[in-house]
């Protein structure tokens, strides 16, 4: 009975195979990993600049805001978030060259913590005195 060629992997083949394979599961690995701590960054910042809109949007529910300098923390999911609000009138020779008055400025910074290190997050906006005078 005559042999002909196998058909079939040699065993140096398989273990090739398997460390090739291995290599590329863990680059694999590794970049998932760092796509979670991506989308981890992304939903902090998301709720940082979500808190910042909402103490914008606070203020000028009010109306015409008093200036004034407000400050707390907020705690989500385990987060905590310090914010400040500030609001001041505008003045400077450009506004009062033009006779422009009753503008000011609302500006709102978020601190919070993403891993190791402290992020700040600044918004701001303007506001006029809508009162007829």
């Amino acid at each position: 009975m005559k042999m002909r060629g196998s058909k079939g992997f040699t065993f140096i083949e398989v273990i090739i195979a398997l460390v090739v394979v291995s290599i590329s599961l863990l680059g694999l690995i590794k970049l998932h990993l760092i796509s979670i701590r991506m989308a981890g960054a992304a939903e902090i910042t998301s709720q940082a600049v979500l808190l910042a809109q909402q103490k914008i949007a606070e203020i000028l529910a009010l109306g015409y805001p008093e200036e004034k300098v407000k400050s707390g923390r907020i705690e989500n999911n385990n987060r905590i978030m310090r914010w400040q609000t500030t609001v001041k009138d505008l003045r400077s020779s450009e506004l009062s060259n033009a006779k422009i008055s009753g503008l000011r400025s609302i500006c709102v910074e978020v601190d919070f913590r993403q891993g190791a290190d402290t992020k700040s997050l600044q918004m701001s906006t303007y506001v006029a005195d809508r009162r007829l005078k």
